[in-house]
């Protein structure tokens, strides 16, 4: 930056000092004048004689209330006065007026270059104010801010570098949150709750000059910038985390200004420096749970999070490639000895934000984001980019169906016209627009990738039951299970843990059918409907109880339900997890909390046999085919899964399959050639089912808590799986032909407080793309809801999920 001699005019040299003019305004407004501000206005004038840069440094620590309207004034001239340039910085809580910070910012305008505020002390308004209209800075710094979803919308033109470290509730981003910035090169984001990598790399996206990104700190970095050991490509020791944790720990983050910084300045910022150690908050606010930054001892001595021992630490690695590993698991204490073995002479990554445990993050970061040039301080050269790009092509999908460029929606419609009304013609057969145009899926494929390519954040929204029960009472539904109904592809059922079963709209939200628990049903845990007798459906609850409800014979209205509520009543199955009916709707098969499996029959209301010791340990889920009717195959938390078949008296089963860990859910494709078998903590795979031979490992990596219940279902006939687990808000979608990962849909509820968790899933049976997620809050006074997802269909807002007053139900139970 050139240096600027001002003081060059006839005017300017007989114009009053900077000093004289502040202690003018102060006399005029009644205040004494401030020494600090004193101070920094002589600063001024000697930078002036010197002919420096004139750049004057306000500490809002140091001013109170009335300091401000003297100070005003002086920025009121600012345009036409010696001073280049202002820089804000705030270190500690003081009481000062949010308003009064805000209109010196405004007041200050086009010669504002840094601003390094905490936005706890000046209240959520500040933030608000701050984000809707924006500033005229060069370097903004928010660190601890209390941003939950990023929505910096204002006119921020001039931003070149921006920090949001230690902003503990940050999880996400507003799909438009970044394209007020068309200039900013540097953006840091250590610890944050930011972990999504689908959205996050959408939201970048939007930043044409980014060319610097953080998610964690690097120790022995002064900036954002690359390594130091690593300029002009030379090679260094560091260490590695396997998951993609850079080597590093906090840094200033000084910004984009000061990296270029004049230094003739030093003098002036070697006073400065400390204050970027700072914090800041809100745009989507929440400022229930905020954490003090950790200081410089406390990152040493935890410098490595323990993220339940999944991560493997490498002891060094070079600025080359890096080693390409797809297992992440060590255990902490070896990684502990190996920390301490080198702390004094290795890099340590300390600091990170949750998606740097993704799988691969580093590699998908790179090869979403061409432009970028250092990633968490280490520089991205030419074969990291290859590298990534390999990477990335083995274990993510870019659009749906392996479509390798994004269509226009427009065109695949036209093609498709052109298609139909040209099958004859010459001009159809020089057109080869689509390998696949053989199948008769293929334009409706085609038209999927494009939406589903277009939708980073897609559309979910909490199921609205509308209706009273009993009389005009409106109730609060927990609910517990859920299923589709086979053939209308508006309705759904799903039970509660009150023993009531309901029958929705989900399209309209409006109640069809409603099933009081009568005293007699506790919590429904299996809910499966009649195929071939649409308006039947087995209810199982986990006291038990067993019924076959006619929902022709049920039905809701406002002076209450009919009194009469058809239903089949079969023997009891103790502590009963899951139910199903086969597909020719003679029997269905019970289990539970035993190693027995029940077996009843439809027709004659009555529990035909109870196979005994099938497992060796309690079976959660019991499923039959969709096409044969004899064959059923059951997991149980033994780590077995096994197919069994009627016809030969299941004692022996047909096949045995194992899991590494307990076996939560296992189900048949649509067109029985695969078994999806789900074991605890996101251990998902895909068997043949003719004889139980692994045709795909998802390879989703493991949080290491045994309570984590994985429950996984088909989306789009067989084509994908959706996978959830109740220790996690994300649902992944994998292709199940490949096990790339499409997606992940992250849940969000209001507050850090209302975070939520999958607890079950299935897919649209009757539109592609689509899916309802049972999600449940970690809060026990909040209620469980179904939230249904449109991957094709995009929200410019999420709407909040709604907080009901009921307790948490148990997880481990049923499918």
């Amino acid at each position: 930056m050139a240096d600027r001699v001002p003081g060059s005019s006839k005017h300017s040299r007989i114009s009053p000092s900077l000093e004289q003019r502040y202690i003018d305004c102060c006399w005029r407004h009644g205040v004494l004048p401030n020494k600090a501000l004193l101070s920094a206005f002589f600063k001024v004038e000697v930078k002036k004689t010197y002919r420096r840069l004139c750049s004057l440094v306000v500490f809002l620590d140091d001013l109170k209330d009335a300091d401000f309207l003297p100070l005003l004034d002086i920025f009121m001239e600012i345009d036409t006065s010696e001073i280049d340039a202002v820089d804000i910085f705030h270190n500690s809580s003081c009481d000062l007026n949010g308003e009064y910070v805000l209109l010196l910012l405004r007041a200050i305008n086009q010669k504002l270059r840094v601003v390094n505020v905490r936005d706890a002390t000046f209240g959520k308004e500040f933030l608000r104010n701050l984000s809707q209209r924006g500033l005229t800075c060069q370097v903004l710094n928010l660190r601890s801010s209390h941003f939950r979803k990023l929505n910096m919308v204002g006119n921020f033109s001039h931003l070149r570098t921006l920090n949001l470290d230690f902003s503990s509730s940050l999880s996400s981003f507003r799909e438009d949150c970044f394209t007020c910035m068309p200039n900013l090169k540097c953006l840091s984001l250590c610890e944050t709750r930011i972990a999504n990598l689908w959205t996050t790399n959408s939201a970048l996206s939007k930043l044409p000059s980014l060319v610097e990104l953080r998610f964690q700190h690097c120790l022995c970095c002064d900036d954002t910038g690359p390594h130091p050991a690593s300029s002009g490509g030379k090679s260094t020791d560091s260490c590695q985390l396997d998951s993609g944790l850079c080597v590093g720990a906090p840094s200033p983050f000084d910004g984009d200004y000061f990296w270029h910084m004049n230094m003739e300045e030093a003098d002036i910022y070697d006073e400065v420096e400390s204050t970027f150690d700072d914090s800041s908050d809100d745009s989507e606010v929440d400022f229930t749970n905020h954490c003090r930054e950790p200081n410089m001892l406390e990152a040493c001595c935890d410098v490595i999070p323990a993220w339940n021992g999944l991560i493997d630490l490498q002891s060094e690695i070079s600025f080359g490639p890096l080693p390409m590993q797809d297992e992440d698991e060590s255990s902490s204490s070896c990684n502990s000895k190996r920390i301490s073995s080198f702390v004094p002479k290795k890099y340590i990554s300390c600091h990170p934000s949750p998606i740097c445990y993704e799988k691969h993050y580093r590699e998908y970061m790179i090869a979403s984001l061409p432009s970028l040039k250092v990633l968490d301080n280490l520089p991205i050269r030419k074969i990291d980019r290859e590298r990534a790009n390999i990477i990335f092509s083995q274990h993510f999908e870019y659009l749906p169906y392996r479509r390798k460029t994004k269509e226009n929606v427009v065109s695949i419609l036209h093609n498709r016209e052109i298609k139909a009304g040209c099958n004859h013609s010459q001009n159809w057969r020089r057109k080869p627009l689509y390998v696949s145009a053989k199948s008769q899926y293929s334009y409706s494929r085609s038209l999927s990738a494009a939406k589903v390519g277009s939708t980073a954040w897609p559309l979910l929204h909490p199921l609205s039951i509308l209706g009273s029960v009993l009389g005009g009472e409106n109730r609060n539904f927990r609910p517990r299970q859920f299923e589709y109904h086979p053939s209308d592809s508006s309705l759904m059922a799903f039970g509660t843990l009150d023993g009531e079963v309901v029958v929705i709209n989900h399209e309209n939200g409006k109640i069809v059918s409603y099933i009081p628990s009568l005293g007699a049903m506790n919590g429904v845990l299996g809910l499966c409907w009649l195929k071939k007798y649409p308006s039947k459906l087995i209810a199982g609850s986990d006291n038990g109880s067993l019924k076959l409800y006619d929902i022709k014979h049920i039905s809701s209205r406002n002076k209450g339900i009919h009194s009469g509520v058809h239903s089949v009543n079969f023997d009891d199955f103790d502590q009963l997890t899951s139910v199903h009916v086969n597909s020719t709707n003679d029997w269905f098969v019970a289990s539970g909390y035993s190693k027995n499996v029940a077996l009843y029959d439809i027709g004659c209301g009555r529990r035909l046999q109870v196979f005994t010791d099938m497992h060796r340990g309690h079976i959660n889920v019991v499923k039959f085919s969709n096409h044969s009717p004899s064959i059923f195959a059951t997991s149980s938390f033994d780590q077995d899964v096994k197919m069994w078949d009627l016809r030969q008296k299941p004692i022996f089963p047909c096949y045995t399959a194992s899991s590494t860990r307990g076996n939560v859910m296992v189900c048949f494709s649509p067109d029985d050639h695969y078994l999806l078998v789900s074991a605890v903590d996101n251990e998902v795979k895909q068997l043949l089912a003719a004889d139980g031979r692994l045709h795909l490992n998802f390879n989703i990596v493991s949080t290491g808590s045994s309570q984590n219940y994985t429950r996984s279902y088909y989306m789009n006939g067989r084509d994908y799986i959706i996978s959830g687990s109740c220790d996690e808000n994300v649902v992944r979608i994998c292709c199940a032909q490949t096990g790339r990962r499409l997606r992940d849909i992250s849940l969000e509820g209001k507050s850090l407080e209302d975070s939520m968790f999958v607890q079950s899933l299935r897919g649209d049976p009757f539109r592609d793309f689509n899916m309802s997620i049972l999600a449940a809050y970690i809060r026990p006074s909040s209620n469980s809801e179904i939230v249904k997802v449109n991957l094709l269909a995009s929200r410019d807002y999420a709407k909040d999920f709604t907080d009901d007053q009921h307790s948490r139900p148990s997880y481990s139970m049923g499918g």
